[in-house]
């Protein structure tokens, strides 16, 4: 059972829409980690020093965050019931989700229905949707995890 933690979720949710701001007013760009992530690899966006720069520092901000909270003493929790092997089918699949989808949940479900984009609203709908259909049939139909 997932601990509830409203005051720990709503300092995080303000954080991520303050990064997400951020990124859009100094820079001009929404703040889809796919996306982010697809530019730093070759023949995968706006490349060059610019391009490259402000994503390779926006994935170490999201990266050196934890592991400062760890360097602090507050407990960060890595583990997960879920083996590997799935864990890696997971993201190949949620992979080709956003590939399809045009985009993840970060850059629909937190800019893009920031944005009023339709197009969003309805991603943003079937990830949530998709995702408690997933849960529920892992608990209650399967058994599993």
């Amino acid at each position: 059972m997932t601990v509830f933690t409203p005051l720990q979720s709503a300092l995080g949710g303000a954080l991520i829409g303050l990064a997400a701001v951020l990124l859009m007013a100094l820079i001009g760009r929404v703040a889809g980690m796919t996306g982010i992530i697809a530019g730093l690899l070759p023949g995968g966006g706006d490349q060059g020093r610019q391009g490259r720069g402000w994503r390779a520092a926006f994935l170490l901000g999201a990266v050196a965050a934890p592991a400062l909270m760890l360097a602090l003493g507050a407990p960060v929790p890595f583990d997960s019931p879920v083996p590997r092997p799935l864990l890696v089918l997971g993201g190949l699949m949620v992979g080709i989700g956003v590939t399809y989808g045009g985009g993840c949940t970060s850059g629909h479900g937190v800019c893009g229905n920031a944005r009023l984009s339709p197009r969003s609203l309805v991603a943003t709908l079937i990830f949530m949707l998709t995702a408690f259909a997933t849960v529920y049939v892992i608990r209650h139909v399967i058994g599993g995890f």
